[in-house]
């Protein structure tokens, strides 16, 4: 490894490379922890289970798929769930006077 000579740097010569070696370091950690994790996930795979199921820790979740609650009456490719931003179809039916249970799919019991 090549010596610096601090001494004669200039403090933001001296910033930089502390900015740099911090960088470093973090990446030499992440890297290492990745290895680390990968082993440990190859291990319990080995064994039957997985990384989750030992530690008790929840895994990778998949988000699961709300089925369609709402129908257009026209065009039945055109669904939604009820949740998040209500499609145009919705929303200009709303305004209209139309009700929601209109366009259910099953009414709920």
């Amino acid at each position: 490894m090549a010596d610096i000579d601090l001494n004669r740097m200039s403090l933001d010569d001296l910033k930089k490379l502390q900015k740099d070696v911090n960088k470093a370091i973090d990446g030499y950690e992440d890297k290492q922890r990745k290895a680390a994790l990968a082993a440990a996930e190859a291990a319990a795979r080995e064994m039957g289970f997985t990384l989750a199921q030992l530690t008790g820790l929840p895994g990778k979740t998949t988000k699961s798929v709300s089925p369609a609650k709402y129908r257009h009456p026209e065009n039945a490719e055109q669904t939604w769930t009820g949740r998040g931003r209500q499609p145009d179809w919705m929303k200009d039916a709303l305004e209209n006077g139309q009700s929601k249970d209109e366009f259910l799919i099953s009414p709920a019991s």
